[in-house]
């Protein structure tokens, strides 16, 4: 019993902090600086939409206002908006822009793997910038993106997703800090080659890399980097490339957004099995930062089990110590306002990522997978 909590211990350790410790190492021993430069590519801009009456003009004003490469020669960027079954105004609003928006209208509601693949199949840029309605891009986030590409060996580049607090500051939470450690894995594994995935609201690649997204697919935020990465190209990260969004505030809906992304990696594996196979250049890191934290759920009931069993005051104290944290997860769901204490915040966080990545995995196994949220 001993030696098996120890085991998974070192597991959910790997998972959380020691592979972003093997990162730093790896990325100060062998750093891959990425040359950025000033280029002009024709850039197109693809955006799926479902039902997005609300946000879309929005949206509009604020693509719009980006600054991009070639501004000199008037080389505005294609915006290419597919509506995917959109029963609202979404279609109107697109029809009323005119030239400036490539409207690509889809009857039936597919998903957004679907409508992506449609608007590329409209887009005409060398580059392909995806973005999501709900999100505010920055003015320059457009240019830190396409600078990258100066550098042959890049072949997608993702942004920065910065969440923030219903006053627009930039979020402090437990899940704020959950979001700050993982951008940090995303950098060194960008300064020490290629990330695993991109952030799904903000991200270019380059247009002949683009592998058609099979329909129903959650996560092309993965799929599609990872087929770059495939390719034989790099997939970096460009922090200064930055979108904004919220926080969910109505209970539950952060909570129901983690269960489908993590249901999009098992569903990921089912899509694109040679992910696990040599064929992936980024199998170690795949299985380090995405697969590895599906398994910490049934870990951390192993570890608890052990100590149970284990006898002992010393396991019997971890016992107790485990008991107490998941009493202050509880505590933190029940009580919102108890969340101002730290260490409550980070219980209740820890173990509602791991709780969500259970469901995620019975999602799965049911078949139970959403196309959009």
């Amino acid at each position: 019993m001993e030696l098996l909590f120890w085991l998974c211990f070192a597991l959910v350790f790997y998972a959380y902090f020691g592979y972003a410790l093997w990162l730093g190492l790896y990325a100060r021993l062998h750093p891959r600086p990425v040359l950025r430069g000033e280029i002009a590519p024709a850039v197109s801009i693809v955006i799926a939409a479902h039902n997005e009456e609300s946000r879309l003009p929005a949206k509009l004003v604020n693509l719009y206002a980006l600054q991009w490469p070639g501004q000199s020669l008037g080389q505005r960027p294609q915006i290419v908006v597919a509506s995917d079954g959109s029963t609202d105004r979404t279609v109107e609003i697109l029809r009323e822009q005119g030239p400036q928006v490539t409207a690509v209208v889809l009857e039936k509601a597919m998903g957004k793997a679907n409508a992506l693949n449609a608007a590329v199949r409209a887009a005409t840029g060398e580059i392909l910038v995806f973005l999501d309605v709900r999100q505010v891009v920055e003015e320059r986030a457009l240019m830190e993106l396409v600078s990258c590409f100066a550098d042959p060996a890049v072949g997608a580049v993702s942004g920065e997703l910065l969440l923030e607090s219903a006053d627009g500051a930039d979020s402090g939470d437990a899940l704020g800090i959950y979001w700050k450690i993982e951008k940090a894995v995303r950098k060194l594994e960008s300064a020490s080659g290629s990330v695993v995935g991109v952030t799904g609201a903000i991200y270019a690649i380059r247009r002949e890399l683009f592998v058609e997204i099979p329909v129903g697919t959650i996560l092309d935020d993965v799929f599609v980097p990872m087929n770059v990465a495939r390719a034989g190209k790099r997939v970096i990260f460009q922090p200064e490339a930055i979108a904004r969004d919220r926080i969910f505030s109505e209970p539950g809906k952060e909570f129901g957004r983690k269960v489908r992304t993590l249901t999009g990696n098992y569903q990921l594996v089912r899509l694109a099995p040679w992910l696990l196979s040599p064929a992936n250049p980024l199998l170690f890191r795949f299985v380090s930062h995405k697969l590895l934290r599906l398994l910490v759920p049934l870990l951390l009931v192993i570890m608890l089990v052990a100590c149970g069993l284990a006898g002992g005051l010393f396991y019997g104290g971890l016992f107790v110590l485990q008991l107490v944290f998941y009493g202050g997860a509880v505590f933190g769901s029940l009580s919102p306002s108890s969340r101002r204490l730290k260490p409550v915040a980070i219980a209740n966080t820890f173990v509602m990522l791991n709780v969500a990545a259970a469901l995620a995995f019975l999602n799965f196994v049911r078949g139970r997978e959403r196309v959009w949220v």
